[in-house]
């Protein structure tokens, strides 16, 4: 039983996504500038290089909760507020813009820009999707 336990373990430790432990300054420079510009002033309490969907790139934890993902590159890839409404200077104003006509009373809260599209969420757990080119594709309506 002891070693079953322990097969098992190794198995789900093998399978989790590999994540290390890196200082701030291990970030690539348009990393740390995108956080000097858009999160100025709040701290940072974990930065982990990781491999999700078999691509590297990095994940910052801010003080607030705020999480952020960038591509190996430094580029950044998702931003989470975890609820809360995040700065939109780095979103595509064409999805801001969409936002702010058609959900005035509502807030980004999270981005993530994969392979196809672009999801947005919003306060008040709304879910929209634009192409790159920030060209709304669907979403919830109120």
């Amino acid at each position: 039983m002891k070693n079953l336990f322990l097969a098992v373990a190794l198995l789900v430790a093998a399978s989790a996504p590999a994540q290390k432990r890196i200082e701030i300054t291990d970030l690539p420079k348009p990393a740390l500038d995108f956080i000097e510009k858009h999160f100025h002033g709040i701290s940072v309490d974990k930065v982990k290089k990781d491999a999700e969907h078999g691509e590297k790139g990095y994940e910052v934890i801010l003080g607030d909760g705020t999480e952020l993902e960038f591509w190996k590159d430094g580029s950044y890839r998702e931003v989470d507020g975890r609820g809360k409404a995040i700065p939109t200077a780095f979103i595509d104003p064409k999805i801001v813009d969409y936002v702010t006509k058609n959900y005035p009373d509502r807030k980004i809260t999270h981005i993530d820009y994969g392979h196809k599209d672009v999801d947005v969420d919003l306060t008040g757990k709304l879910d929209l999707e634009f192409t790159k080119d920030g060209t709304f594709i669907k979403g919830e309506k109120d």
